[in-house]
């Protein structure tokens, strides 16, 4: 079956959708999950972050830098521990919020556009049970790997 393949083709299609979206903002189609993470948990550590988006902890580091030259958000040590570092938005990424928002659900809407609302729900149910067996998989990899 070739469903992961299928799978990864909406992945990349989705990347240059919200690439061309988010170019006006100044972000990269990889960096919208901070913002929507950081906004909607403000002062999140970088280790929370990384564990809820599903990225290797010195990925989450360079593009919450790289976030942070540009003004979107700011880090600062946490109160009880020093090297951990908690994560803020501005008011710019305040700002980026509605427009990334819209770009996702637009995306969304022009994808299932054809599809009845019993496909629709389907296709949710279907890519949750995906989502959660991935979860359980990489989960199990990393209680062996400890």
């Amino acid at each position: 079956m070739s469903f992961m393949k299928n799978i990864a083709v909406c992945w990349r299609c989705a990347n240059l959708f919200r690439a061309a979206k988010f170019e006006k903002l100044g972000i990269s189609c990889y960096q919208y999950p901070y913002i929507l993470n950081v906004c909607g948990n403000p002062g999140i550590s970088q280790d929370s972050l990384a564990e809820i988006i599903f990225i290797h902890k010195s990925n989450v580091a360079r593009q919450l830098a790289s976030l942070e030259e540009k003004g979107f958000i700011i880090r600062k040590p946490a109160p009880d521990d020093k090297r951990s570092l908690l994560v803020f938005p501005t008011e710019k990424a305040e700002a980026a919020l509605p427009v990334i928002k819209a770009a996702l659900a637009e995306w969304n809407a022009l994808l299932l556009d054809d599809f009845d609302e019993s496909e629709k729900e389907l296709l949710n149910k279907l890519t949750e049970k995906l989502s959660e067996k991935s979860k359980a998989i990489v989960g199990s990899l990393e209680v062996g790997n400890k």
